[in-house]
């Protein structure tokens, strides 16, 4: 197992940072990667042993479909530089719906953007954000340490580490909960999480066509749920495929041939016949929220916070957001001297994420159930929407830009820009 040298810092004391973050995965390590140079003292915790590779081992070959703003995160953050090379550009959005009248298309060249989004493999991300997190100024990547326990006080929060050398402790102005709910922090502090089932569950694999796909990521709303298919390099697309979980494991398991049959009745012919198809996987779909994300010495960021239904690709890029407007209100809080972790600071994070995560969120869940319902009325409503949307280029531009990341309010790092520099705390 091989343990970050940096861990033997816990080994003298009990060392306090201005912020904890507990998860060094996409969120935590974006979050590292943004408040470099703002002359903060920070704690990444990650459980999962680093992979030979430098990307933790948990990460598999899924893909991500990264919004436009996004990708201008991405810059921002310094690493993005790097990953364009693995990126596949999405240069049109058609979305239909299967055995109805309903569609509509939307194109990058329309809203002056050279791609309204990207697909991105997973492991390279991965990679990228967790190298610079522990290059970053200031910041102390403790891996492996798990965090088996925290307790909020009115000054610091308190967390109690299982690290290689036996269990340790430290102290954080701000404790950051950015591990997806593995550790089970959330209820342990005491924040419940409601949780609605969509009754389905995702296949994932990545597949083949005849035809080159050009740049066009599909979703195509069935009886079963959404079907999407996101454009990769050659002819390969990457599938994520929302059907009853009665049938996910017997679809799942069907050999190649037979798979592709199936999809192709589902799809139908816009990329000639499918010709292959990798390993499949299988995810319950689920909304889960928690019941708050923000008080006194705690915040909640990405799958920690909240997961969503995959339909319109929003959850990873919903996360980098909280990210984006986290590290903007604790670099002004670094310039101006208050406490990270303060009442006022983590209000202010909770009042500029509100209008975002409300208007993503019931985005995304209201897709998930108009588009899983084959009432004839609905069917009607859900249609005559996509007809309107089509015909009208005030709302595919509305749609655009919420898909892209890019509706108001838009945070600072969504320029592409860094919030801080080292040596100059809090220049932003």
């Amino acid at each position: 197992m091989q343990t970050d040298p940096r861990n033997s810092q816990l080994e003298t004391g009990n060392p306090t940072y201005d912020i904890a973050i507990v998860g060094g995965g996409l969120s935590g390590s974006s979050l590292a990667c943004a408040l470099a140079g703002c002359g903060l003292r920070i704690a990444v915790i990650e459980s999962v042993p680093p992979a030979e590779d430098g990307a933790p081992a948990a990460f598999d070959e899924r893909v991500l479909a990264l919004a436009y703003g996004s990708r201008r995160i991405l810059d921002g953050l310094g690493v993005w530089a790097g990953l364009a090379a693995a990126a596949t550009p999405i240069r049109r959005i058609h979305v239909s719906d299967r055995g109805h009248f309903g569609c509509v298309r939307l194109d990058a060249a329309e809203e002056g953007v050279e791609a309204l989004g990207y697909v991105l493999p997973m492991r390279p991300l991965g990679r990228a954000l967790a190298t610079a997190a522990r290059a970053a100024a200031g910041v102390d990547y403790l891996n492996p340490a798990r965090c088996t326990a925290a307790r909020l006080a009115p000054e610091l929060a308190t967390l109690t580490l299982e690290t290689p050398a036996g269990e340790r402790t430290l102290t954080a102005r701000l404790l950051v909960v950015a591990d997806g709910g593995r550790s089970g922090l959330q209820e342990s502090l005491g924040i419940r999480t409601t949780v609605r089932d969509y009754g389905q569950s995702a296949i994932i694999a990545n597949v083949a066509a005849e035809y080159p796909h050009e740049g066009v990521a599909y979703e195509r709303f069935t009886d079963t749920g959404p079907l999407a298919l996101l454009p990769l390099d050659g002819h390969r697309c990457a599938l994520v495929w929302s059907v009853p979980p009665d049938q996910a494991g017997e679809i799942a398991a069907l050999p190649d041939a037979r798979f592709l049959e199936r999809l192709q009745a589902r799809f139908g012919e816009r990329l000639g016949r499918f010709t292959a198809v990798g390993e499949r996987q299988i995810y319950p779909l689920r909304l889960t929220q928690a019941g708050e994300w923000a008080r006194p010495r705690l915040v909640l960021v990405g799958n920690a916070a909240h997961t969503l239904h995959p339909i319109a690709g929003q959850g990873f890029n919903l996360g980098l957001r909280d990210v984006a407007v986290l590290a903007e209100v604790l670099a002004e809080a670094a310039r101006a001297g208050d406490d990270p972790g303060s009442a006022a600071v983590t209000r202010a994070y909770a009042r500029r994420r509100r209008v975002d995560l409300r208007r993503t969120i019931g985005l995304t869940d209201a897709l998930a159930r108009l588009f899983s319902n084959d009432l004839p009325p609905l069917v009607l409503v859900r249609d005559l929407g996509l007809v309107g949307m089509g015909l009208a280029p005030g709302l595919r531009h509305w749609l655009a830009r919420v898909t892209m990341g890019l509706a108001p309010p838009v945070p600072r790092l969504a320029g592409g820009r860094p919030l801080c520099h080292a040596g100059e705390a809090g220049d932003i």
